[in-house]
């Protein structure tokens, strides 16, 4: 816990001392703006952002900026809240890409249902008494920095490190949350649990632009080492335009754990861009609850069409979206593997708003085997 706090005082300090030494640079302006959406699971929210970042114009780079640091909040009429504050060198020294975040978050409403690919959901078992059977609070304290190098080309090389704390919170009456705890399938080490991440990989990104890709192939290969498991992940992804208003995009991913990985862990995947969500929610099977799958091995894949209704390149598009995502988990011992057995599938459509080459949002709606969520984004999906 010691050696935790001094990273993240370290981390904190960098971050205050960012915007002396980068305006004395190059020309930086700022942006600040609330916004508002709505969630199937959380309600309401409300966020802002403020943003200080290094433009590049029309300069023809995949990176969204030179620099930025980003403030960012949000909460929800549901008791969920996120807290942020970014700071990204994607571009500011040739070959060097550098992040830096800092993160509070509280999930009031992470779904739970249980770990394996065929955890049982009955609606029936959320009643009055127990209107949050299928649900946990997940609260987070992260700091996590990135560093990845270019070697030549698209080819970079990654290393990086994160210190997590994660606690839960059982909400008012009988949950599936809490059988596993008294059966002991949740640990009691577990939580809270305290991790210490570092990791290594390589990233392979063609893509003409990052926030918006019209065209290119990203792929990526992670190892990580936390308290008492490894995480190995590999993901691709592939951008087609094959005609001026129409993009095709399509995704898959894998990962693998092994040791002894906390729950906290298992609920997240990662990726050289952060860790997200799975498997179920925005990030990885859409049209399902947030955390509806839990394992420590995990198969996500999916393809969508994008449609430009609005084509003004990299100044405005207005895009109309359809999707189909399929993806499931493994247990502990069980090999990941591409497999159409097992798989859970969602389809849905969503509308897209992208504004120069550093603003994008995204609403739509998903639909799976269990019924249908409500989506909003700030990036796509992948």
């Amino acid at each position: 816990m010691r050696r935790g706090g001094g990273g993240l005082g370290l981390t904190l300090a960098a971050l205050a001392l960012a915007p002396a030494v980068l305006a004395a640079q190059r020309a930086w302006v700022d942006q600040l703006y609330p916004y508002a959406y709505y969630s199937t699971i959380d309600g309401f929210w409300l966020a802002g952002r403020y943003g200080w970042y290094s433009p590049m114009g029309f300069t023809e780079r995949p990176e969204p900026n030179f620099a930025s640091i980003k403030l960012d909040a949000a909460a929800s009429t549901k008791g969920s809240y996120v807290v942020s504050l970014d700071a990204a060198a994607p571009a500011y020294w040739d070959g060097w890409r550098v992040a830096v975040s800092l993160t509070a978050a509280r999930a009031n409403r992470l779904g739970y249902y249980g770990q394996g690919n065929d955890s049982p959901y009955d609606a029936d078992s959320v009643t009055p008494a127990r209107p949050y059977f299928y649900k946990v609070s997940r609260t987070t304290r992260a700091a996590r920095l990135t560093v990845q190098r270019r070697i030549a080309g698209p080819l970079r090389l990654l290393a990086g490190a994160s210190f997590e704390h994660t606690d839960f919170r059982e909400l008012p009456g009988e949950s599936r949350f809490q059988r596993d705890r008294v059966a002991g399938i949740v640990r009691p080490g577990e939580v809270p649990f305290g991790d210490r991440v570092v990791r290594g990989g390589v990233v392979v990104d063609w893509r003409d632009q990052e926030i918006d890709p019209h065209r290119g192939v990203f792929v990526e290969g992670l190892v990580g080492s936390g308290r008492g498991y490894t995480r190995t992940t590999a993901a691709a992804r592939v951008y087609l335009h094959p005609f001026e208003k129409l993009m095709i995009a399509a995704r898959i991913a894998g990962e693998r754990m092994t040791g002894s990985p906390p729950v906290a862990a298992q609920l997240t995947m990662e990726s050289s861009e952060g860790p997200f969500v799975a498997l179920g929610g925005y990030r990885s099977l859409r049209g399902y609850y947030d955390a509806r799958f839990v394992g420590p091995g995990k198969l996500v894949g999916g393809i969508e069409a994008r449609y430009a209704l609005l084509w003004s390149p990299r100044l405005l598009e207005l895009k109309l979206v359809a999707f189909y995502d399929w993806g499931r988990v493994f247990a502990a011992g069980e090999s990941v593997r591409l497999t159409s057995d097992g798989l859970h599938r969602s389809a849905g459509g969503e509308i897209a708003l992208a504004v120069l080459r550093n603003t994008l949002f995204v609403v739509g709606a998903g639909k799976g085997s269990e019924g249908a969520q409500l989506l909003f984004g700030t990036t796509w999906s992948y």
